[in-house]
């Protein structure tokens, strides 16, 4: 009876709900505690081959022994990554989905053109390890020895030259604009685009287009078969024997913005990050650790595969940048 009666009063239902306050709080301390306790997927935005998928395989072994489970890889390829993209925002946000993609320019062009249902915002970037610039190069048995001759080819013989491309990236923008500068008009290209790097670049060296225009150390693995005639940057490369673009442009007397390239790395949904931040937090330290090892960065300089730690603010400033330089010239992009 004594029981009962304490059950009707205030005191008693002050305990109870500490009581839960305290159960709710313990059990998600576990939670971010135990985390992660289960596999954990990593969505690849291209198809097996593509650098995207290199970065993916080469990490996912060093980080699930930094995390403690093992790593899945899915490759969701297709529409310029806004596949990969709603698979990741589709699924719990929970920690146990990890985006890793090129996401600049290819999130920045989904939104822009492909009629995204999310905005650069619905993800956080946790870390941007692969900058890499733009090559514009053309199979080595073909005649033509620089961009000027190409692409004067190309305004006389419309249909003559193939070029392949990776749908939306920032090599797919460049040569929308060299031919804009040029007043080409853009049909006179013969555009094949690709939803990654892997068949772009088998294109090319096997003689199936004539030009190619993507990213850079990525396409080490194809070099035997190319004559670079630019790379997309202010100043030469010592990797690759080729004027800037502007350079190669000179006799022309026509000058192209310089494009930022690709930016590869790891992101998670922000429901995650904004449900779960101890979680956030564990995954962010594992990849910085997993960077921070040398054997982790002698086996990705090995592999010709980026491995810096800029973190999640830098990435994230990198991202708006990348987005509003993308942003001026999306018209190109609209078919």
């Amino acid at each position: 009876m004594l029981f009962k009666r304490f059950m009707k009063t205030s005191l008693f239902k002050s305990v109870l709900v500490t009581a839960i306050a305290v159960t709710s709080f313990n059990v998600h301390a576990a939670a971010a505690d135990d985390y992660p306790n289960k596999p954990i997927n990593l969505v690849v935005g291209f198809g097996v081959g593509g650098s995207a998928d290199r970065m993916t395989r080469a990490m996912s072994t060093f980080l699930a022994d930094e995390l403690g489970e093992p790593l899945k890889i899915i490759n969701k390829k297709g529409a310029a990554t806004q596949i990969a993209a709603n698979y990741v925002l589709k699924r719990p946000g929970d920690g146990y989905t990890v985006f890793a993609s090129t996401f600049a320019p290819y999130l920045a062009s989904t939104v822009l053109n492909g009629n995204a249902s999310y905005t650069i915002d619905d993800f956080t970037y946790i870390n941007f390890q692969w900058f890499d610039f733009d090559l514009i190069a053309v199979n080595k048995d073909t005649k033509y020895k620089s961009l000027t001759e190409l692409l004067e080819t190309i305004k006389k013989y419309p249909k003559k030259v193939k070029a392949s491309v990776v749908q939306g990236s920032a090599g797919h923008l460049m040569l929308r604009l060299l031919l804009e500068k040029h007043n080409i008009p853009q049909q006179n290209l013969s555009l094949v685009t690709y939803n990654g790097g892997g068949k772009a670049r088998a294109a090319v060296a096997g003689g199936q287009v004539d030009m190619i225009a993507i990213s850079a150390q990525g396409s080490e693995g194809i070099r035997e078969f190319l004559r670079p005639l630019a790379v997309v940057r202010d100043e030469r490369s010592d990797k690759w024997d080729a004027p800037t673009i502007n350079d190669a442009l000179k006799s022309s007397n026509i000058t192209v913005p310089v494009l930022p390239g690709s930016m590869r790395g790891f992101a998670v949904s922000t429901e995650f990050k904004q449900k779960y931040p101890e979680r956030f937090n564990k995954l962010s330290l594992a990849i910085q650790n997993t960077l921070a090892r040398k054997d982790v960065q002698k086996f990705l300089k090995r592999s010709n595969i980026g491995g810096v730690w800029v973190g999640p603010e830098k990435s994230k400033q990198l991202m708006e940048s990348n987005f509003s330089a993308f942003k001026k010239y999306a018209y190109l992009m609209k078919d």
